[in-house]
């Protein structure tokens, strides 16, 4: 389980009147964002660590096969967390180029709330469902 250095970001409260993803609001979601990545990157060299001290050559088959199947499992895992690294950087441009919190489909605001929950969010509530159910009528 990965070890926690720095306390997570606190959710935002916006201000009264305060205009979606004002500039308070984007560096709030770039702390997040950042925070994320941070931890990711120290998770995936942890493993690569862990996986160089473990690199044991077994004499028993089922030895053997068991550590390859934890390499696996953790190669496979390290992979989803270099893809969510990469997902997190073109967040991080999209709060550059002043593009972020906006659904990519139909262009309405995605929310606070639901970015805090995923701030990876590309898709409102509405257009996310809507593929969802697609996905469900395409995997049926």
């Amino acid at each position: 389980m990965p070890v926690q250095t720095t306390k997570p970001v606190a959710p935002y409260k916006p201000k009264k009147g305060e205009a979606y993803m004002s500039p308070k609001q984007l560096d709030h979601f770039r702390s997040i964002l950042n925070e994320i990545k941070h931890g990711l990157g120290e998770d995936i060299d942890r493993t690569v660590h862990t996986m160089q001290d473990e690199a044991t050559v077994f004499a028993d088959p089922n030895d053997r096969a068991s550590q390859e199947s934890d390499v696996s499992l953790e190669l496979r895992n390290r992979d989803r967390e270099r893809k969510l690294i990469k997902k997190i950087d073109e967040m991080l441009a999209k709060i550059d180029s002043g593009d972020y919190g906006y659904c990519e489909k139909c262009g309405v605001e995605i929310g606070l709330n639901r970015l805090e929950a995923r701030p990876t969010a590309t898709l409102c509530i509405d257009c996310k469902t809507l593929d969802e159910i697609r996905e469900k009528q395409v995997a049926g």
